[in-house]
């Protein structure tokens, strides 16, 4: 395994499950990364056909809400993030995304630099491939208009985590939203 790869398992290995699907979810993504250094992807859409991905949910404890785009190419209501590039750290991955698609310097306050959750999904469509996905909180403000890119979202809106009932969105955004409530309890 090589020297990025093995960060990236101790990043996986340290998150602390919320139920039984991230469990398996963790341990699916330990023995394929035991198994690969090809882990970022390389070419657009699907190459190589599993790689890492870096959520980054704006998030305002206070208000209990997060913000959302509508995502143009996925036609979902999803969070901020990217693709981690070869090489790349998944916490500076959600540090450039924060900045390239939110205009903001990361602040990892609500819960620290870790990423909450990891979920491997399989995405939909033509080019379907899997996501083995990171989901790192930052601090944002309700109050505050935060216009994300254009060239990736055509809108945004802030969701009440207590009252979220939005069906075309990622397919693990309730467990998401389940455990940050626990996190914020």
């Amino acid at each position: 395994m090589d020297a990025a790869t093995a960060v990236i398992a101790e990043i996986v290995a340290g998150i602390e499950p919320f139920d039984a699907l991230e469990q398996q979810h963790i341990d699916e993504t330990l023995a394929w990364l035991a198994s690969t250094d090809d882990v970022f992807r390389r070419v657009k859409p699907a190459t190589p056909p599993r790689h890492l991905v870096s959520y980054v949910v704006l998030v305002d404890p206070a208000a209990r809400a997060v913000l959302l785009g509508r995502h143009r190419l996925a036609g979902l209501w999803l969070p901020t993030g990217g693709h981690v590039d070869p090489g790349e750290h998944p916490l500076e991955a959600a540090r450039r995304e924060a900045f390239e698609e939110i205009g903001l310097r990361a602040d990892f306050t609500v819960v620290g630099t870790d990423p909450l959750l990891l979920t491997l999904t399989a995405t939909v469509g033509l080019d379907s491939h899997d996501d083995v996905s990171l989901w790192y909180l930052v601090r944002g403000t309700h109050s505050q208009h935060y216009p994300l890119d254009r060239r990736e979202f055509s809108t945004e809106r802030w969701w009440d985590i207590d009252t979220f009932a939005l069906p075309d969105t990622d397919p693990h955004f309730g467990r998401f939203l389940a455990k940050l409530n626990a996190a914020l309890t």
